[in-house]
């Protein structure tokens, strides 16, 4: 694996050998991984996978015109044809007004943020193996377990450097670190499914694999015996695992190129007040050790945190280059990319910040509610706002969590789902996207 120095020349020579070639600006991103995943199951070895690959993604632009080109093969050879045909490839395309590098004067210039990305542990396979097989031996010990899918344990490493023509070059290296396991509660027809699993960028913040076995095993047993209730209108609680899902879909309509389309359901809404003022939703690129922590963005320009929803307002769009200029409007430093294509949009880490009141007090008034700890299928209209996605978790009876419940659908419209959140105060920081458990009152529950 290349160090950051010599991944940080090769996307800067690339961008050298762009311009000389008759570009009239470019920029390039180099990314190479290495990864190794240990696999068990019933505690015999099922799969040890071991990869290491670089790539390498060259945006060049004559006038307003671009093209974009990507390579694996980093033999010199290679790479000028690569420049030529990216060269030859943007002479061709249709002239494109929003087109172009971020603006020069944007670019981060001062040393990057230090985030704590990278760690030196190397476990060897044999670590991993024994990190698996003890999280699926904790799963299997939890009573009524009666089969288990499997365990893993992983670790990677990462190296992303970019290089524009008008002065910026950067890099950053981060680690990966995690475990997982999946396992079955009871038997034939009545079997259910459950798993846990965390990830981190340094191995000494990730939980004890034992403890993520116990999770997953207690997770399954829970869902045995569902049952199904009957169609209605109720309080729906959701656990922090799934409560994030709902972040995600405010996301993908506040991005730049999502209304610059025109198609997202709070295209009018912003400075709005969308959510109860009890609610706020930062986005975090300089959280140490985040999982999508960065010092800069897609396309070079530095990175800060925002609060997106402030007090239930709509501060604003997350905007790259291209977006920001059909609307009119300055980039926001979250352009996202990836070596195969122009930049896009994407936020860093999420989260919504802890209400004031428990779990407990949140599910305290509910008479008869449902409290969902998993989302099935993708059923959310991003034009619309219309959501409804198949759900199972457990039914709220009198304030308490009574029996399982499985084969139901959720609905509601997100709009009305925002105005309606209220968060509890168990925000726990173990994914990109976090939020506490969270309360929406009045959704349709459609029963089998």
């Amino acid at each position: 694996m290349l160090t950051l120095e010599e991944a940080q020349d090769r996307a800067e020579n690339l961008v050298a050998a762009a311009r000389k070639s008759g570009a009239d600006a470019a920029d390039a991103i180099y990314v190479c991984n290495a990864s190794t995943q240990v696999s068990v199951r019933l505690g015999a070895l099922e799969d040890v996978d071991r990869s290491e690959g670089e790539e390498i993604g060259l945006r060049v632009f004559v006038g307003q015109r671009s093209a974009t080109v990507s390579a694996s093969d980093m033999n010199p050879a290679s790479l000028n044809s690569l420049v030529e045909r990216a060269v030859a490839m943007a002479r061709e395309a249709p002239e494109d007004a929003f087109a172009g590098l971020a603006p020069e004067d944007r670019l981060l210039r001062k040393r990057p943020a230090l985030l704590d990305l990278a760690d030196d542990s190397d476990p060897e396979p044999a670590a991993l193996r024994a990190r698996a097989e003890e999280a699926e031996d904790a799963a299997r010990s939890v009573p009524g377990i009666t089969n288990s899918e499997g365990a893993g344990a992983s670790s990677g490493r990462t190296q992303i450097a970019l290089a524009t023509s008008h002065g910026f070059a950067g890099g950053y290296a981060a680690t990966s670190h995690g475990t997982f396991t999946s396992v079955l509660a009871g038997e034939g027809s009545a079997m259910q499914r459950d798993h846990a699993s965390h990830s981190v960028r340094h191995l000494e913040d990730l939980d004890e694999a034992e403890a993520i076995g116990h999770r997953a095993g207690h997770r399954a047993v829970a869902r045995l015996n569902p049952v199904k209730i009957e169609s209605c209108a109720m309080p729906v609680i959701f656990d922090p695992r799934v409560a994030s899902s709902l972040i995600g879909h405010l996301l993908g309509a506040i991005l730049g190129p999502s209304i610059a389309r025109r198609s997202s359901f709070l295209l009018d809404s912003l400075g709005d007040q969308i959510f109860d003022s009890s609610v706020t939703i930062m986005d975090d690129p300089h959280r140490p050790r985040g999982l999508r922590s960065r010092p800069f963005d897609g396309e070079g320009l530095p990175t800060k945190s925002r609060a997106i929803i402030d007090k239930g307002v709509l501060t604003g769009w997350l905007l790259d280059s291209a977006s920001a200029r059909q609307l009119g409007l300055e980039p926001t430093g979250h352009a996202s990319r990836g070596v195969g294509g122009a930049p896009g949009a994407g936020a860093s880490n999420l989260h919504m910040e802890p209400g004031k009141i428990t779990p407990g007090d949140l599910m305290a008034d509910v008479k008869r509610g449902l409290y969902v700890t998993e989302l099935i299928g993708m059923g959310v209209n991003g034009v619309t706002g219309d959501y409804s996605r198949g759900a199972s978790g457990f039914l709220i009876e009198n304030g308490a969590v009574v029996r399982a419940v499985a084969e139901i659908t959720i609905a509601g419209n997100l709009k009305d789902m925002f105005r309606a959140m209220i968060p509890a105060n168990d925000l726990h920081f173990r994914y990109a996207v976090n939020a506490p458990t969270i309360r929406v009152d009045g959704m349709t529950i459609a029963g089998g």
